[in-house]
């Protein structure tokens, strides 16, 4: 197999070149994204007209997301491993559409939260496919370095999506934010349908039995680094869904703000972005493990400042702003990482796990999270005490998946130092 090093001009079967390559990848994970943060403003209003009564049950609308999310990343990657990428997201991408104009003509709560949950569902597919499109060429810190340029170019779309939705609120009823989702997948689609060749080689494929499941997912028990960066990934992403959860509320109800809420979120949220792109440049240099630990250690440190100055009656809406766009920074160095770490020991079955992947951190991190969230109460106090929690947890599972030796960078065979595997 040839092997060349990254770059614009590298062709990635028929005619598709390595940068088109990311922004396809950033735009199907994306999705996620999309069905979110655009919801946010629009929160209130979406209460009112569905008539919610307690202003904390706001957050289902986000919570069964996630939820179906988790459910949805469980079976879809299984489906890839046998049937092949390409065919699977691209009918799964199409149940997502309908469940969002479901989603745009529901006229009561429990039928917005089927809907809901449909869509988060279906587009598990996005999420754990473009994962295993990724590993099917990709390992190890290579991979992360990929993940991490996806995520750059993805954490355009939470900078931008508040405003989106805040826009359509001035112009339109709420319902139109799931129509405009709606039109935006299926141009995404359309592109995947097009351009995007299939990236997993007959011989990798699995025929789908209890037994081929059970190797894969017994493979991620047995495999410290696999199971434990899993659980690491989902126990501080709870973090960051705590944060989605109780950010509309702490702008509007806490900071009085809802005004610059949409330019706020886009602040924090570009964080996340920038730390992806300093990821994807350094972690060749340095390995995933190093910047991943490093980060997650700052994550720690960075919470207990921010407990420190809410206590001492301190906070205020720049200094909520600034520790939190810092806490996304980090966010981002372990969000890839963390994934590709635990994604290394997997050519074949790449699906499989990186369904179970999926399904065990957005399982893991919407509990926690949906905890902080229902715990609000008017104040910063506890999305930042759950941000101390999860990251001092993840550290010490993280502590236990490298059997305490830390800031390590193992030998794969040479393959480490392997940027990228052409397509063909």
């Amino acid at each position: 197999m040839a092997q060349t090093p990254p770059s614009a001009s590298t062709p990635l079967g028929k005619d598709m070149q390595f940068r088109e390559f990311v922004a396809l990848c950033a735009c199907l994970m994306a999705m996620n994204a999309l069905s979110i943060d655009p919801m946010l403003p629009a929160l209130p209003a979406i209460g009112r007209d569905l008539a919610i009564a307690q202003p904390n049950d706001r957050q289902l609308i986000i919570s069964v997301y996630f939820l179906g999310l988790g459910v949805g990343s469980l079976l879809f990657g299984v489906l890839s491993d046998r049937y092949g990428r390409k065919r699977v997201l691209g009918w799964a991408m199409v149940l997502f559409i309908l469940s969002s104009m479901a989603c745009a003509a529901a006229q009561s709560f429990p039928m917005m939260l089927i809907g809901r949950a449909c869509a988060g569902f279906f587009a598990g597919a996005s999420r754990v496919i473009t994962v295993g499109i990724v590993r099917d060429r990709f390992r190890g810190d290579a991979m992360a370095r990929v993940m991490s340029l996806i995520f750059a170019v993805f954490m355009l779309i939470p900078v931008i999506a508040p405003s989106f939705g805040q826009a359509i609120l001035w112009i339109a009823p709420w319902r139109w934010i799931f129509w405009a989702l709606t039109i935006l997948a299926s141009l995404v689609l359309l592109w995947m349908i097009v351009r995007l060749p299939e990236t997993l080689r007959p011989e990798n494929r699995m025929r789908i039995t209890v037994g081929a499941l059970l190797h894969t997912v017994g493979t991620i028990m047995r495999t410290r680094s696999s199971i434990g960066y899993m659980l690491a990934s989902g126990v501080v992403m709870g973090g960051l869904i705590g944060f989605i959860l109780s950010v509309q509320q702490i702008f509007f109800d806490v900071f009085k703000a809802e005004h610059i809420f949409p330019i706020a979120f886009a602040i924090i949220a570009g964080c996340m972005g920038v730390g992806s792109l300093l990821n994807s440049r350094l972690v060749s240099r340095f390995g995933a493990r190093r910047m991943s630990q490093g980060a997650l250690i700052a994550f720690i440190l960075i919470a207990i400042v921010h407990l420190a100055v809410i206590l001492s009656g301190r906070e205020t809406i720049v200094t909520f702003m600034l520790l939190q766009s810092m806490t996304m920074i980090t966010v981002a160095f372990t969000a890839s990482n963390f994934s590709a770490i635990s994604m290394e020991p997997f050519s074949k079955g790449a699906g499989v796990a990186s369904s179970f992947q999926a399904f065990l951190t957005t399982a893991l991190s919407a509990a926690l999270g949906s905890i902080v969230g229902r715990a609000f109460n008017g104040t910063t106090l506890p999305l930042t005490m759950g941000l101390l929690v999860f990251g001092s947890i993840s550290f010490l599972i993280v502590i236990w998946a490298e059997r305490g030796k830390l800031f390590t960078r193992p030998n794969h065979g040479g393959l480490r130092d392997i940027e990228f595997e052409v397509m063909h």
